[in-house]
């Protein structure tokens, strides 16, 4: 018979998401590589109508903000209430919310190495102030723009989250290339027709030189990370310069 430590290690990576419309799940996560993964059990996926926890007939799960202003905030006794149902969920509690720091893919890497994540989806103006520190929920956000709710930044969370899980993406090198691995962005890829409208797939990239076309495509991440993005090319420069001199970083 299996201990309760083996059950927990077998149990797959479980997403708790606390929302006002939990029909809106899973969505776009029913379908592709995620809806794939949930259907094949390597995930689970738990909608939370935070409504179910409201005090009164109407359901009520917010109220006028204290001080004045424009909007409603989500009540904090409903809200608390509905984090304290999963509270015996593993990992991390996270309040999606612009304020939040930025998501980015060290961040993601974390929460799929955890048994799974709980989210607290906001509505309206956002949540009472006292419910996030009391539960001492991690804030995070997805950037620098506002959406009407949190559910889309879940849904986008999970996505990241769930193909880094075993199992999900077959070829597991193909993550170790991506863009942010490494601190830059991904180079160009090309495929078959080799000459298309005139142009050709860069010579290199056929040449069948695969320490040619390694070199290549470093020398195009570090180009492309440098022209879009500075604050990566900074970043990844200072750490490569405290590790040996790159030539790449003084263009």
């Amino acid at each position: 018979m299996a201990s309760k430590a083996d059950s927990a290690h077998l149990a797959p990576w479980t997403a708790t998401v606390l929302t006002l419309f939990p029909e809106m799940f899973p969505g776009p996560l029913g379908h592709s590589l995620a809806g794939k993964a949930l259907r094949a059990g390597l995930w689970a996926l738990n909608p939370v109508d935070i409504r179910e926890f409201a005090r009164d007939k109407h359901g009520t799960v917010d109220d006028a903000p204290f001080g004045g202003g424009p909007g409603m905030v989500m009540r904090p006794d409903v809200v608390d209430a509905a984090l304290q149902s999963v509270a015996d969920k593993p990992g991390p509690m996270i309040f999606l919310t612009p304020r939040g720091r930025r998501l980015d893919q060290a961040m993601l890497e974390v929460y799929a190495a955890a048994p799974g994540v709980t989210l607290l989806c906001g509505r309206y103006e956002g949540v009472d102030e006292r419910v996030i520190g009391t539960r001492d929920l991690d804030e995070v956000s997805l950037g620098d723009f506002v959406l009407s709710s949190g559910e889309p930044a879940a849904m986008a969370l999970l996505d990241a989250a769930v193909r880094l899980l075993p199992g999900v993406i077959g070829d597991t090198g193909s993550l170790g290339e991506e863009s942010f691995e490494g601190g830059l962005l991904e180079y160009p890829h090309y495929t078959r027709p080799q000459e298309w409208r005139g142009q050709p797939v860069p010579e290199v990239l056929v040449s069948g030189h695969h320490k040619n076309i390694r070199a290549w495509r470093l020398a195009q991440a570090e180009e492309i990370t440098r022209r879009r993005r500075p604050d990566l090319w900074a970043a990844y420069c200072a750490v490569r310069n405290e590790e040996a001199n790159n030539e790449g970083c003084k263009r």
